[in-house]
């Protein structure tokens, strides 16, 4: 079987939610699971949270309802809320927590005669300019949800544009904002995501919203104490599936991009963009062959990259190679490292692996 896999280690995943915990005693943590939790997949990652967690969040009700039929019970929050009216008979009927951000749904809402009130979280837009009711518009907004007998255990929530910055002059122009409306309606909150979770305390509410930080990525521009902490889940592993010695000056790869700036050992390893790897990674891409660090070679290819293992002795056919994550010697290669050689973040790495690619599921702990 070609050697590439996504290894999940699911106790470095419970870690890092309960650093999120340590972060912030006082909130409950939803742990944020969407986008098949940023691709470690979501029903294994629910079902090893489950007992830890008083909820999660998905974007749609999709991912809601592979869950439920998954057998997780835990509340479901939908973070983009419904997507059309028609979709509210199927929150009623899997009991999810919706988020209101538009009049139409409010108006959907209003419509529909569930036979239970339905949580709510209301999303108000206090500066990111993406979903939400405008400050100005809120409360009144508020007002009509709290007195709706549709509606239960209302609540408001926000997202914040710069908590991975170090300058939190915006991010504390939106948080005085939020608090001040919060306090006009005597309204529970949930507003930190990963970085305001790790790093502002101020920002912690009734509820947070760790979500990459749950799978090891320091979401904050400067690494901090804590964020050290953070153990990586996803351990992109393959193997050295061809060697060869080339000249000083040969290229390798498509459009000879690299050229071998001494006598060079090349070293094959499936793995390329057809799996997910990205495509924009240059030339000097860190990788572990056998714990030891490296560099790519040449542009990745669909199937394949090539690796400058002239320094690592021991390379040979069958070698692990580390991606990104822990290799067996317990070396780590942190995947944020990896996507800034790629010009991008975590975040598009651990999503964009593809379905092509098994995840091998590991714990030691339930």
């Amino acid at each position: 079987m070609r050697p590439l896999a996504a290894h999940i280690d699911l106790d470095a995943l419970r870690h890092n939610y309960q650093l999120a915990c340590r972060c912030a005693p006082q909130s409950r943590s939803v742990a944020v699971i969407k986008a098949d939790a940023y691709g470690h997949g979501a029903v294994a990652c629910a079902h090893a949270l489950e007992s830890h967690v008083p909820a999660f969040a998905v974007a749609c009700i999709e991912e809601a309802i592979a869950l439920r039929n998954s057998g997780i019970s835990k509340p479901i929050v939908l973070l983009e809320g419904i997507f059309s009216a028609d979709e509210l008979p199927l929150v009623e009927r899997y009991t999810l927590w919706t988020t209101i951000h538009s009049a139409w749904q409010v108006d959907a809402l209003l419509a529909f005669s569930p036979s239970q009130p339905i949580p709510v979280w209301l999303k108000v837009d206090s500066g990111m300019h993406r979903l939400g009711f405008g400050l100005a518009e809120a409360e009144a907004v508020w007002q009509c949800l709290a007195n709706a007998p549709q509606v239960t255990a209302l609540h408001l929530m926000s997202h914040f544009a710069t908590a991975d910055a170090s300058d939190g002059h915006y991010f504390n122009q939106q948080l005085l904002s939020l608090k001040a409306l919060a306090k006009a309606l005597d309204a529970p909150l949930c507003l930190a995501n990963s970085p305001a979770t790790l790093a502002w305390p101020d920002a912690h509410g009734d509820w947070n919203r760790p979500g990459i930080m749950l799978y090891g990525s320091d979401p904050l521009e400067v690494a901090t104490p804590t964020t050290q902490q953070l153990r990586p889940v996803m351990s992109l592993r393959s193997e050295i599936i061809g060697l060869r010695e080339i000249n000083e000056g040969e290229p390798v790869g498509y459009g000879g991009r690299w050229r071998a700036p001494r006598r060079s050992r090349i070293a094959v390893v499936a793995a390329g963009y057809g799996d997910g790897y990205d495509r924009h990674a240059v030339d000097g891409t860190p990788v572990l062959v056998n714990g030891q660090r490296c560099a790519i070679a040449g542009k990745v290819s669909m199937d394949m990259l090539t690796v400058d293992v002239t320094d690592i002795q021991d390379a040979a056919i069958g070698c692990e190679v580390v991606l990104w994550g822990t290799a067996s010697n317990g070396a780590v290669l942190a995947v944020d490292e990896v996507a800034r050689y790629c010009d991008t973040i975590s975040y598009t790495l651990l999503t964009g692996v593809l379905p092509r690619v098994p995840r091998r599921y590991q714990e030691s702990s339930v």
